[in-house]
């Protein structure tokens, strides 16, 4: 149904389909191939407005879904996740394998490991907010989609309408104590798979993130809720373990209420969905595809360059590596959660 964001001044170059009340949009009319200038800010000014938007059926390759991608911004890669000897899929280190294959093109089973691991996914999250450095906008591509009858559609929730309608009394609270979030990929694994990942400790994993849980969307002018299941525990004076778990509980719970959820169904190869994680949360669809479809997406994560993108941590900290998820026992005094 027609949204309440309507463009006042109305775009030249593309035509917008407005997807729900509040946030996103089904963009056509881009030249991916040869997009001037004018049409790139066009989109820009789209995504401020609608926080995600999705491309039907575009001629985007592996090499081209990159050089479009860097019109954003600087691409985080894979790279520092590459162990000696792991075979590639395909050459472009920028693009991040959201699929359910192996390294030779075949089907994961349902029960393998990196199968429990991607189930995290499953929750409405933020991407590389467990990184010191977060990330602005995700570009994913379908390249291979499975029948459409299996489900695999991708689900967005509008953190700034989510903040807008908090109750007063929560809108003040998070405004006085300005809550700092940390944030641990281990995490949002573990609550994705508790059976499998039951030994994982994440205070004892990889060093977490730390980062505001409202923010400003610099695009937009609007505040935002910066959460998801990457969101471990809250810091700040006076922040206690069991207040933690109930207000990033309900802060959660709040931004995945029914009017604040979006739908994208995946109809084309080719179709492209581009998101700003600053101002949306999502997560993978449920499906009945594990071990038996193929389902091919590939994502660039372009780096954050605004004025709140490294958070809490250190500008310019490293990136965690592969190594930096083995447990740690070291690490349990560094990572507090109250």
């Amino acid at each position: 149904m027609p949204g309440v964001l309507t463009q006042t001044t109305p775009f030249k170059t593309i035509t917008v389909n407005e997807l729900h009340p509040t946030f996103g949009a089904e963009v056509s009319g881009v030249d991916f191939e040869n997009t001037t200038k004018e049409q790139f800010d066009e989109i820009l000014a789209a995504m401020a407005m609608y926080g995600f938007c999705v491309f039907r059926s575009t001629p985007l390759t592996d090499a081209t879904h990159v050089s479009f991608s860097r019109r954003f911004g600087s691409l985080d890669t894979i790279a520092r996740f590459v162990t000696p000897g792991r075979a590639l899929r395909y050459a472009h280190l920028e693009l991040f394998d959201a699929s359910n294959l192996d390294s030779s093109n075949a089907i994961l089973p349902a029960d393998s490991p990196r199968a429990h691991a991607s189930r995290g996914n499953r929750l409405f999250h933020t991407d590389s907010s467990f990184n010191p450095r977060r990330a602005s906008f995700s570009l994913l591509r379908a390249v291979e989609l499975p029948p459409p009858e299996t489900g695999g559609n991708t689900d967005f929730a509008d953190s700034r309408a989510a903040w807008d309608r908090l109750p007063a009394d929560v809108q003040a609270e998070l405004l006085r104590d300005d809550w700092t979030g940390a944030f641990s990929m281990a995490h949002s694994r573990k609550l994705g798979s508790p059976d499998f990942f039951a030994d994982m400790d994440p205070v004892e994993a990889a060093p977490m993130a730390r980062h505001k849980i409202v923010q400003v969307h610099e695009a937009s002018g609007r505040l935002g809720l910066y959460v998801g299941a990457h969101l471990h525990h809250l810091e700040g004076e006076g922040m206690s373990v069991e207040r933690s778990k109930a207000l990033v509980g309900f802060l959660n719970a709040w931004c995945q209420r029914k009017e604040f959820v979006a739908t994208v169904k995946w109809e084309w190869e080719g179709d492209l969905v581009i998101w700003d994680n600053r101002a949306v949360l999502h997560r993978a669809g449920e499906w009945s595809g594990d071990g038996v479809f193929r389902r091919d997406m590939r994502r660039t994560t372009v780096h954050d360059d605004g004025e709140r993108a490294w958070g809490g941590n250190a500008v310019g900290m490293e990136m965690p590596t592969i190594n930096a998820w083995i447990a740690r026992k070291a690490m349990v005094g560094e990572v507090k959660v109250a």
